[in-house]
């Protein structure tokens, strides 16, 4: 399968020059990829960098086909036919069927335009839909049908997908799922809607610790992270433990040749053995103080650097506190009650209790 992107060895950076991840080998082909990992861990900079909107830190990126993206707020003074950039294609080809087109007209007339906006909107759930309409007046969900149907008009060979189904309504989460099942080309979608995750072919992790490549979908990602990060949990312990009791032998073996030294001091203190034994004892215990030195050291920097590469391996994730003051109510209070509320939002109406 060829590669419409290839990414080697790259490794990116905030505008602050803080590290986001390295060595990240990467080739994007007629597949859906899932981008997870924590907020800020670097995966609007990848599809930014996928976009060639900005270079990487170190490594190279091979484009050999188009990249489109989502517009996930547009303009909402538009047109539809504006929206979806047919505008002033429509008004050439209107000029000319009606005999007022000029040689400039003739030369940039696309015949296909019609007929292909007529099968994106059809594709996207919007069939008759009115191009003068303005998108404000449009729900959530239909203009993120519009900006799909843009996308299928421009056909690139990859498409970015950015967080696509925040503040989205039910039709327009649909209309994602949709897109990403029909798409035929390349996909890379960074999300934490796990619906969406579901349906790739493949999900990137990126992480602090490291960049991990998975091949299928979000349950069955979870479950291999999952036992990778227990795996290395257990590492880290076991590592730790290690460490701790290395250091314990290395310090009671010191205060014993200590105890001995004391020995040694006091019995030379006396005068009652000959100086030559006793030269050939301090000599004695000198060496064995050094060679037990010597490797209570290289034992105790072993399971450092041990102890080390398995924190290495762990991600630190410092989890969200929040202290909220106390409100003196007792529990159980009823602070705000709604009955037959109405309301809209994107265009739509809903109402409740």
């Amino acid at each position: 399968m060829p590669a419409f992107i290839t990414l080697n060895s790259v490794s990116l950076t905030t505008p602050d020059a803080r590290p986001l991840f390295d060595g990240l080998t990467l080739s994007v082909g007629q597949e859906r990829i899932g981008l997870v990992g924590r907020n800020g861990c670097g995966k609007s900079t990848l599809l930014n960098l996928i976009a060639g909107d900005l270079a990487p830190a170190s490594g190279s990126v091979h484009r050999a086909g188009t990249v489109g993206r989502l517009e996930q707020v547009p303009d909402e003074t538009l047109t539809v036919a504006e929206a979806l950039g047919v505008a002033a294609g429509l008004a050439c080809l209107k000029r000319l069927e009606a005999g007022e087109g000029r040689v400039s007209d003739a030369a940039a007339a696309d015949w296909t335009l019609e007929a292909r906006l007529a099968e994106a909107l059809s594709q996207t759930g919007l069939p008759g839909m009115d191009l003068t309409r303005r998108m404000r007046t449009l729900s959530g969900g239909e203009r993120t049908r519009v900006m799909l149907a843009r996308l299928l008009l421009a056909a690139p060979d990859v498409l970015l997908l950015d967080e696509p189904t925040n503040n989205l309504d039910t039709d327009g989460r649909e209309a994602i799922g949709d897109l990403l099942v029909r798409w035929t080309g390349g996909v890379v979608v960074a999300s934490h809607d796990r619906a969406i995750l579901e349906r790739v072919d493949r999900i990137v992790e990126l992480t602090p610790v490291g960049v991990t490549v998975f091949g299928g979908g979000w349950s069955a990602f979870k479950t291999a992270r999952d036992a990778a990060r227990a795996r290395a949990d257990a590492e880290l312990e076991r590592t730790g433990n290690a460490l701790k009791r290395t250091e314990r032998e290395a310090q009671a073996a010191r205060e014993k040749q200590d105890r001995r030294d004391k020995r040694g001091r006091a019995t030379r203190a006396k005068g009652d053995a000959p100086k030559m034994l006793l030269d050939a004892r301090k000599q004695r215990a000198e060496a064995t103080r050094a060679r037990g030195g010597d490797v209570a050291e290289r034992l105790t920097e072993a399971g450092r650097e041990a102890f080390e590469a398995a924190r290495a391996r762990v991600a630190v994730e410092t989890p969200l506190h929040i202290d909220l003051p106390q409100t003196g109510l007792p529990p159980g209070r009823d602070l705000l009650a709604l009955r037959d509320v109405a309301m809209t939002r994107g265009g739509g109406a809903c109402s409740g209790r």
